[in-house]
C-alpha cells in the first residue's frame, strides 16, 4: 500500500520573516536600514565608476562633507530625499522613491 502524504501549504519565507519583524515591532527600522545600505553601496560604486573622491562629490553636489558622510554612512537614515536626488544626479543616475 502506498501512503499519500498531505502536502503542507507552501509558506513564503519572506512573508514569515516580515511577519516576525512586524511582531517584534522592528519591521520599518530593518527596512529603512536595508534600503539605506543598498543606496550607499550603489552610490559608492557609481562614485568609483566616475573616479569621484568624497571631496569632489561634495563640491559637485554643492554640499558639505558632513552631508556626504551622512549619505555614505549605511547606518545613518537621516538623509533628505533632496540630498539623495542631488547625489544621484552627480553620478548620472536617477533617484526613485516609491511606495509599494
Amino acid at each position: 500500500m502506498c501512503e499519500t502524504r498531505k502536502s503542507k501549504p507552501k509558506v513564503s519565507l519572506r512573508n514569515t520573516f516580515d511577519d516576525f519583524l512586524r511582531e517584534g515591532g522592528i519591521y520599518s527600522t530593518v527596512q529603512t536600514t536595508a534600503m539605506k545600505r543598498i543606496l550607499t553601496k550603489q552610490l559608492t560604486d557609481a562614485m568609483k565608476e566616475h573616479n569621484l573622491t568624497n571631496i569632489k562629490m561634495a563640491r559637485r553636489m554643492r554640499a558639505s562633507r558632513a552631508q556626504l558622510v551622512q549619505i555614505s554612512d549605511p547606518d545613518n537614515a537621516n538623509v533628505t530625499l533632496a540630498t539623495l536626488s542631488r547625489a544621484a544626479d552627480v553620478v548620472g543616475r536617477e533617484f526613485r522613491f516609491e511606495l509599494a
